[in-house]
């Protein structure tokens, strides 16, 4: 069974940075694509970056691109998303999960959801 568990969200001022932590377990990580996504309220999950099993392919929305970066650690099952330079419509709560092809970007392309995260930030 897929499990997938982030942790790393809070709340920062406009500028500010988090790094958000993902530890994966019950999939065959090392050779998954993993994502984050994002939902704020009343909206729907959107894709925010995604990193291919080897960390060759990394894919951003544009949105995000300069500002985050996700990273993987294969040996301990963990997937990160530095968040850097965070803007107000940043706040959402954040989700990682499994992608089922290498280039994975749709959210009915990705199971095993966590519970997501929580990341607001303040104007």
């Amino acid at each position: 069974q897929v499990q997938l568990v982030e942790s790393g969200g809070g709340l920062v001022p406009a500028g500010g940075s988090l790094k958000l932590s993902c530890l994966a377990s019950g999939l065959p990580f090392r050779s998954s694509t993993m994502g984050w996504f994002r939902q704020a309220p009343g909206k729907a999950r959107d894709f925010v970056a995604r990193i291919s099993w080897n960390s060759g392919i990394t894919d951003y929305a544009d949105s995000v691109k300069g500002r985050f970066s996700i990273s993987r650690d294969n040996d301990k099952n963990m997937v990160y998303l530095q968040m850097n330079s965070l803007k107000p419509e940043d706040t959402a709560v954040y989700y990682c999960a499994r992608g089922r092809f290498l280039l994975s970007s749709a959210a009915d392309e990705y199971d095993g959801w966590g519970q997501g995260t929580q990341v607001t930030v303040s104007s």
